[in-house]
């Protein structure tokens, strides 16, 4: 053979080789995250349509929480032998079956089904090719009162804030009487000295295992942020208070949710009080654990919520960050325009001025300039605002002030005032509790019954980019959005997020500072 023909052959063969080794190093890494080795074993998940981002569903994180495990703190996970799929959700935490009421049509619910006590399961969506790239890390934490919820409900979709750089995960967590039920008995099997607070717990687990395991889907272990609404958001605030949470989280994104002061709608019961009503339910926790789930629920009445339980929260909200005790953090919340909802029909303004005067005393003229009832249209909107106010606003309107005047990290004060697009009867809940989420997370194409315009489209892309800068970085600018300064106590600055996005001075305060001052 000539030295022509082997010198051709030669490069040919070289060729072939570069193709195959740059073709095999695009499969990889392509493929890298097709399957995960996590704590029980490996898992696989799926692709969006587009095949830029891994989608996993359903990845147990715990062991079910039945049978003897029935109000226990999280177990380790049991592990599985090959590859385990992780393509649907795994059950929503046992609860009654969804139903659309108020402002809350299907899309805000959790599935109609699979629901079920085993329910410890999480999710993970990221647009990491490989586990080396440190993405910030966004935990969602559902709402629902501590007695509903779920993961799995439409707008908490994490593709598209997989698309801004963030590994997205939501987490289940036990809710009603298998998440918040106390008793004498469980608390001396503890090992603690404490009962009532699993679904705390659940979420701590679930924080762990992020710890751990974040960084094989590209995420960074080190850069975590916690964030909820509602019950999610007062979880938050508990988490935040937790000493069990130290390092587990380096930013916190608290909607419409806080437990400073006493709450009209969600309380804090002491230990003493929670194991009280725990044996109204039954003597036995032998009897109770074998009780099917669902005949267990009807007994529930009387589970309040989060139990100030001496080891979760070794005290109250309020106690613990006076102490400065509390794991110091970015904080970013806010609250929303219309998240006191009346159900009803409101008072009408003649009602409603003797109900104050029953209620404030001396204080109910200085309470009905700041919520006047001159007309009946006029009180039944100083109702939905009163209701809001000390639902909502005292609780994160407090965090803000405390974390202003005493953390060595920002604040970020939003309030929402979008008043969502809809037809029918839906159009009178506004800028209703739960609104914004859709937003937040860039999730409208999830709400079915809205007419979205224009404006709801920018604010979800606005809104959406604040929340990702804000895991990123602990401050959510950037990106030639909206300049959001930081909250402070001198001119209490706060981001109206609505028709249009820009920062001024908090609207209502005069009445938040007269309803904390009443309480104090």
């Amino acid at each position: 053979m000539s030295n022509k023909k082997i010198l051709s052959s030669a490069v040919t063969l070289i060729a072939l080789l570069s193709t195959i080794v740059i073709f095999s190093f695009r499969h990889i890494n392509k493929a890298s995250l097709d399957t995960v080795k996590v704590e029980g074993g490996q898992i696989s998940g799926t692709v969006n349509a587009a095949g830029d981002i891994h989608i996993f569903k359903g990845i147990p994180f715990a062991a079910p929480p039945v049978g003897n495990l029935r109000w226990k703190e999280p177990q380790p996970v049991v592990p599985w032998d090959g590859i385990k799929k992780c393509t649907a959700f795994g059950p929503s935490p046992m609860q009654g079956s969804p139903a659309p009421f108020g402002p809350w049509s299907a899309e805000y619910l959790i599935p109609k089904e699979p629901i079920s006590e085993d329910c410890l399961y999480l999710n993970v969506w990221t647009a990491a090719k490989k586990s080396k790239e440190k993405k910030p890390v966004i935990v969602w934490i559902y709402g629902g009162g501590f007695s509903s919820g779920g993961a799995g409900c439409a707008i908490y979709d994490g593709e598209a804030m997989a698309k801004k750089g963030i590994v997205f995960v939501s987490v289940n967590y036990r809710v009603g009487i298998f998440g918040f039920f106390a008793h004498p008995d469980l608390t001396k099997e503890s090992g603690h000295n404490a009962s009532g607070n699993y679904g705390l717990m659940d979420q701590i687990a679930g924080l762990k295992w992020v710890r751990k395991n974040i960084a094989a889907f590209g995420g960074d272990p080190n850069n975590v942020t916690i964030a909820g609404q509602s019950a999610g958001s007062m979880s938050v605030n508990c988490l935040v208070a937790s000493p069990l949470c130290k390092g587990l989280f380096k930013h916190a994104i608290a909607e419409s949710g806080a437990s400073f002061l006493i709450s009209t709608m969600i309380g804090t019961s002491t230990l003493k009080r929670a194991e009280d009503d725990g044996m109204k339910i039954g003597a036995s926790i032998a009897d109770l654990r074998s009780i099917p789930a669902a005949d267990l629920m009807k007994k529930q009445q009387s589970v309040r919520g989060v139990v100030i339980d001496g080891y979760v929260l070794p005290q109250t909200i309020a106690q613990i960050f006076a102490a400065g005790k509390q794991n110091d953090v970015d904080l970013l919340t806010g609250w929303n325009e219309d998240d006191g909802v009346i159900f009803g029909k409101p008072k009408s303004a003649d009602d409603f001025k003797k109900q104050i005067q029953q209620q404030y005393g001396a204080d109910a003229a200085t309470l009905l300039q700041l919520y006047p009832a001159t007309t009946d249209e006029e009180a039944a909107a100083s109702q939905a605002h009163l209701s809001r106010d000390m639902i909502f606003g005292i609780q994160n309107y407090t965090w803000a002030n405390i974390q202003a005047n005493n953390s060595k990290h920002k604040v970020y004060l939003y309030h929402f005032t979008r008043r969502l697009p809809a037809t029918g009867d839906y159009v009178k809940y506004g800028a209703f509790h739960t609104g914004e989420v859709a937003y937040a997370y860039d999730n409208l194409a999830f709400v079915n019954r809205c007419p979205w315009q224009p404006v709801d489209h920018a604010l979800a892309t606005t809104m959406s980019s604040y929340w990702a800068n804000f895991a990123a970085t602990g401050n959510p600018n950037g990106n030639s959005l909206p300049e959001w300064p930081a909250y402070n106590t001198t001119n209490n600055t706060t981001m109206m997020l609505g028709e249009m996005q820009q920062a001024q001075p908090l609207p209502g305060k005069a009445g938040l500072d007269f309803l904390i001052g009443r309480m104090k």
